[in-house]
């Protein structure tokens, strides 16, 4: 049996999941569980936190503490420069392989990097510009 879980101390959880729907709670039960914490509720927060990020996997990242779970979206490269595109929202359950197809202003990818660039393992800002650019091919 799993030791006791001290509600004050904080927790850091890392899931992956689908922008702007709620996900399955028997997928979020066993990470949530044993944190005494209920998998519909977090699922609807996640939902609403998540809203801009419509159709696409993100990846999301809960703190909890005091019983109480604070949601943010972890930006990554692929999510943004797809969100910089403005494409238009599509199933992903009948649409598969999608072909992503736009122009993006150099402007846009200077930003994406300025937010990336705490991920980035470049020395310089040039460095994660390239990053982002090969990711965008």
């Amino acid at each position: 049996m799993p030791p006791k879980f001290d509600p004050s101390e904080v927790k850091v959880v890392y899931l992956r999941c689908t922008g702007g729907k709620v996900g399955a709670t028997t997928s979020l039960a066993p990470k949530i569980s044993t944190l005494d914490l209920s998998p519909k509720k977090v699922g609807n927060d996640i939902a609403k936190v998540t809203s801009d990020w419509r159709g696409l996997r993100i990846t999301v990242k809960m703190t909890i503490q005091n019983r109480q779970a604070q949601i943010e979206v972890v930006s990554f490269a692929f999510a943004l420069i797809i969100k910089a595109l403005k494409e238009l929202l599509r199933d992903r359950k009948k649409q598969k392989h999608i072909k992503y197809n736009g122009n993006i202003t150099f402007y846009d990818i200077v930003n994406i990097a300025r937010q990336m660039w705490h991920q980035s393992l470049a020395r310089k800002l040039s460095g994660t510009i390239t990053e982002i650019l090969g990711t965008s091919q």
